[in-house]
C-alpha cells in the first residue's frame, strides 16, 4: 500500500467522486474542472495524488462540458477501489511526482485466471502510465476516448494485451511509491492470481451497463444503510433490509450484485439456492442461520441469494416439509424478534411469482427491482463493456451493432463479442505454428476484430429470449418482390417508419398500426411480403404456423398464444407472422371446426392485441386468401388496423417478377419479358416462376445437357402448359371483398353472432 508521504506537495483541492464514462472505464485518467487545474498548477496529461482512505495515481484531465462547474472528480471504478472513496465520498487531489520504475510485477486479479506470453505487450500497455503498488490496473483496447488531447490520446491508445479487457494487480515496483513504466523498467508477469487487497472492485458499477437508473435505486437501498445507518436512527425508521432483483435470465441481476458489494465497501455473502440444501433434519435451515450469523458479525454486509426460488418456493405448492421448514426460516431470519443492523439482503431470481408471497412484503423484501430487456442506448454501453479491451478495426460502428441487436440481454451481447473474436481468431489460424504453442508477436499485432466478423456473429447468435421460437431473419428485401407497389407502401409506412422512428409519431400524438392482415388470392406473395418486412424494419421475426398453436388439451392453446405474445414484447421491436391465419380465428358461432378450442383461442388473441396490456413495438402480420372466414371483431381498428389487398400483379409488375426469377437464368436475344409479361394477363407471382421453370426444362429437354441459353420458343412451350390460377371471376369476388370487409367488422352480429339458422336444434341439423 502506498502512504501519503510518496509526495509532498503543498496544494491540494478537496473533490466528490462521481462514476465516470462507460468508455473510460480502465484508461486511468481523473477528470476535474479547470479550477482545480489552476489551483494545482497543472494541466492535462499531469500526474495527479488521488488520496481517499488510500493514495493512488491518475493522468489529469479536463471535466466534461456538463461537469465544468461541479466540484467533482471523474473516477472509473478501479480508480474508486484504490483509492477507496466511493461515488459520492470526497477525497483529495495533489499534484503527483512520479519516478521511472526500475521494475514493475504484474499479477491476474482474478482466481480464475492464468496469465502467460511475453511482457513486451504489458509494458507497450502501461507504458508512461503512474502506478503505486497494490493498484488495480485494466489493459485498454484501441477504444478512441472522446475529448482528449492527441498526446494523451496516443498513451492511452497502446495494442491492447488480449481481446478482452484484462483486470491485473500491481504485485510490486521498485523502487516504492508512485512510478512509472519507461523503456528501461523490467516487466513481469506472475501467471497465478495475487490477491488483491480485499478481494474489492474486480466487479464494479463499470462493468454493467445499461442500468443507470436500476443502479440508482439500488444504491439507495443499499448502500445508504450501510454506509450511514445514523440517518435512518435520525429519522427514526428501520433502514431497508432487502431489494429482489427478477427479469429475464441473462440481463444482469448476479453481475449487479457483485457491483453493489464490491462499490459499497461491504462484505459479500452468497447464497447459491441449492447449496443450501442439506440431507438431514433441520441441516439446510441450520446452513442458512450460520451464514447470516456469519454476516451480522462482519456486518456491514450483503447476503446475496442467487435463485432464491429454488430455496423459497410457495408452500402451497411444495409437497415436502423440508422446503417449507426453509421457507419459514428465512421469514424468520429476514424479519423475525432479532433485530439485525448494517445487513442487506439482495435475491435474484427469473420466476418471481414461484416464490412465496409472504417474501414479498415490506420489511422483508422492501422493494421489487424488475432488470428489462435493454433498450438501444442500453445495449451500446454494454457493447462498449464488452469490446472494451478488444482491438476493434475502425470500420466497426457500436452504435450499428446496438441499432440490429434488438431483445438481446448483457449475456447475449456477450456472446456475440466473443463470437466476432473467434472469427479473428479463425482467421489467423493458417499463420499459427500449433507444434510451437508460442503466438509470434508481429500475428498478434496484426490481430483485430472486424466488423465482418460482428456481421458473421449475428448470424450465430440469437436473443436467448427467441431460442424456442427463431426463424432465420428472412433474406428478402422489396427489391425482391414485384408487382405489389401499393402493399409494399402501405406496409413501409405502417411498419418500417414506426419501428424505426418511434419519436415521429410520439411528437404527433398518434400510436402506429398494431397488426395487418394481407389478403388476397393464392401465390400473389403475401408471405414473402411478411418476410421483406422484417428484414428491412430490422426486427425479430417470429413465423407461426396455426398447427404450432392448436392443441386437444383444455387451456393449452390459449396459453401457446399467451407465451407466443409476451415473447414477442421481450424482443421488441418484433414482428409476429401468423400464415393462413383463417384456420386459426375462423369466426365465431359460424359452426365451422371444433367452435370450444377455436372460439377461446379467438378471444385470447383479441386480448393479447388490444386488452389491458399494451403492444409497444410489436407488428401482427396475418395471412389468408379467404379474408371472409377470420373473425370480424378482429377486423377492427386496433387489431388488424390495416387490410392490405394483394392482388395479381399489372403488366409492369408481371415483367419485374420475370426480371427477379430469370437473374441467373442465361435467356437468348429473342427473349422479350416485356412480351412475355404482357401475354400473362392475371398470372401471379408463383404461376410467374412456375412459367420460368418450365422454360428452362423445356430448353433442357430440346438441347439436352449442353443448353448455354433459354430461348423464345421455350417460354412459348412454358405458356403453353401454363395457366392464370386466378380466374376473372375470383378478381371481381375478391374486389368486391375489399369494399366489404371493413363493413363487416362494423356490423358485428350481438349476443356472439348468433343467426336464426343456428338457434334450429341438433337433431334437424343432422338431417339437413
Amino acid at each position: 500500500m502506498a502512504d501519503a508521504e510518496t509526495a509532498t506537495p503543498t496544494r491540494t483541492v478537496r473533490l466528490q467522486v462521481a462514476p465516470a464514462r462507460q468508455e473510460e472505464s480502465g484508461a486511468g485518467i481523473a477528470r476535474m474542472p479547470r479550477s482545480a487545474f489552476q489551483k494545482l498548477g497543472i494541466t492535462e496529461g499531469d500526474i495527479v495524488e488521488v488520496r481517499g482512505k488510500r493514495v493512488t495515481a491518475a493522468i489529469a484531465m479536463a471535466a466534461y462540458p456538463e461537469d465544468d462547474a461541479l466540484d467533482v472528480v471523474r473516477l472509473d471504478g478501479l480508480q474508486r477501489a484504490n483509492a477507496q472513496g466511493g461515488s459520492g465520498e470526497h477525497v483529495e487531489i495533489a499534484r503527483g511526482e512520479s519516478r521511472p520504475a526500475t521494475r514493475v510485477v504484474f499479477a491476474p486479479a482474478q482466481r480464475e485466471m492464468r496469465l502467460q506470453g511475453p511482457t513486451q505487450a504489458l509494458k507497450r500497455n502501461f507504458f508512461g502510465r503512474p502506478l503505486v503498488a497494490g493498484d488495480l490496473v485494466a489493459t485498454t483496447g484501441q477504444q478512441p476516448v472522446q475529448n482528449m488531447p492527441a498526446d494523451v490520446r496516443q498513451l492511452l491508445r497502446a495494442p491492447a494485451y488480449a481481446l478482452t479487457q484484462i483486470r491485473l494487480t500491481v504485485a510490486s515496483t521498485s523502487p516504492k511509491g508512485l512510478v512509472h513504466i519507461d523503456e528501461n523498467t523490467e516487466v513481469e508477469l506472475r501467471a497465478e492470481f495475487e490477491d488483491p487487497r480485499d478481494g474489492r472492485a474486480v466487479v464494479n458499477y463499470d462493468d454493467v451497463g445499461g442500468m443507470e437508473d436500476t443502479i440508482r435505486a439500488l444504491r439507495e437501498m443499499v448502500e445508504l444503510p450501510l454506509r450511514y445507518p445514523e440517518l435512518f436512527i435520525r429519522l427514526g425508521v428501520e433502514p431497508p433490509k432487502g431489494v429482489l432483483l427478477h427479469g429475464p435470465p441473462g440481463t444482469g441481476k448476479t453481475r449487479l450484485a457483485q457491483a453493489v458489494a464490491s462499490e459499497s465497501d461491504a462484505e459479500f455473502f452468497i447464497i447459491n439456492g441449492p447449496e443450501i440444501m442439506g440431507s438431514g433434519y433441520g441441516e439446510s435451515e441450520k446452513r442458512l442461520r450460520e451464514v447470516f450469523e456469519e454476516a451480522t458479525r462482519a456486518s456491514p454486509a450483503i447476503i446475496f441469494i442467487d435463485e432464491i426460488d429454488s430455496i423459497a418456493p410457495k408452500r402451497t405448492q411444495v409437497p415436502g416439509e423440508a422446503e417449507k421448514r426453509l421457507v419459514a426460516q428465512l421469514l424468520t431470519l429476514m424479519d423475525g424478534l432479532e433485530k439485525r443492523a448494517n445487513l442487506v439482503v439482495i435475491a435474484a431470481t427469473n420466476r418471481p411469482d414461484a416464490i412465496d408471497e409472504a417474501l414479498r412484503r415490506p420489511g422483508r423484501f422492501d422493494r421489487e427491482i424488475v432488470i428489462g430487456v435493454p433498450d438501444q442506448r442500453g445495449r451500446r454501453e454494454i457493447l462498449g463493456i464488452h469490446t472494451r479491451g478488444m482491438p476493434l478495426e475502425g470500420e466497426v460502428d457500436l452504435d450499428e451493432l446496438a441499432r440490429v441487436t434488438h431483445g438481446f440481454v448483457g449475456a447475449d451481447i456477450a456472446a456475440l463479442a466473443r463470437e466476432a473474436a473467434i472469427e479473428a481468431v479463425r482467421r489467423i489460424m493458417p499463420r499459427l505454428d500449433l507444434d510451437e504453442r508460442t503466438i509470434p508477436p508481429e500475428v498478434l499485432e496484426d490481430l483485430c476484430v472486424t466488423r465482418d466478423d460482428f456481421l458473421s456473429a449475428l448470424k450465430r447468435v440469437q436473443p436467448s429470449a427467441m431460442r424456442e421460437v427463431m426463424v432465420q431473419v428472412p433474406n428478402v428485401a422489396w427489391d425482391d418482390i414485384g408487382g405489389a407497389g401499393e402493399a409494399i407502401d402501405k406496409l413501409k409506412e405502417g411498419i418500417e417508419l414506426p419501428l424505426k422512428n418511434p419519436d415521429a409519431f410520439r411528437r404527433l400524438g398518434i400510436r402506429p398500426a398494431k397488426g395487418f392482415l394481407l389478403y388476397g388470392p393464392p401465390g400473389t406473395g403475401k408471405t414473402l411480403l411478411a418476410k421483406a418486412v422484417a428484414k428491412e424494419a430490422e426486427a425479430n421475426f417470429i413465423s407461426i404456423k396455426s398447427s404450432d398453436l392448436l392443441s386437444k388439451w383444455y387451456g393449452e392453446s390459449e396459453q401457446q398464444i399467451a407465451k407466443l405474445f409476451a415473447r414477442a414484447r421481450a424482443v421488441a421491436p418484433c414482428v409476429v407472422f401468423i400464415d393462413e391465419i383463417d384456420s386459426l380465428v375462423p369466426a365465431r358461432g359460424s359452426g365451422q371446426g371444433e367452435p370450444q378450442v377455436t372460439g377461446r383461442v379467438v378471444n385470447t388473441i383479441l386480448a393479447e392485441m388490444d386488452g389491458l396490456e399494451e403492444l409497444q413495438s410489436v407488428v401482427v402480420i396475418g395471412a389468408t386468401n379467404r379474408p371472409t372466414l377470420v373473425d370480424p371483431a378482429l377486423l377492427r381498428p386496433g387489431r388488424f388496423d390495416e387490410l392490405v389487398y394483394v392482388g395479381t400483379p399489372d403488366k409492369a409488375g408481371r415483367a419485374h417478377i420475370l426480371g427477379i426469377h430469370t437473374e441467373k437464368m442465361p435467356l437468348a436475344e429473342d427473349v422479350d419479358l416485356d412480351g412475355i409479361a404482357a401475354e400473362t394477363e392475371r398470372f401471379t407471382g408463383a404461376d410467374l416462376e412456375d412459367v420460368v421453370r418450365r422454360a428452362g426444362l423445356a430448353a433442357l429437354r430440346r438441347v439436352g445437357g449442353e443448353v448455354t441459353a433459354v430461348e423464345r420458343r421455350d417460354f412459348d412451350a412454358a405458356l403453353k402448359d401454363s395457366r392464370a390460377t386466378v380466374t376473372p371471376e375470383m378478381e371481381s369476388e375478391y374486389l368486391k371483398m375489399r369494399g366489404e370487409l371493413k363493413k363487416r367488422a362494423a356490423a358485428v352480429q350481438p349476443i356472439g353472432f348468433l343467426s336464426p339458422d343456428m338457434l334450429t336444434p341438433t337433431r334437424e341439423k343432422k338431417h339437413d
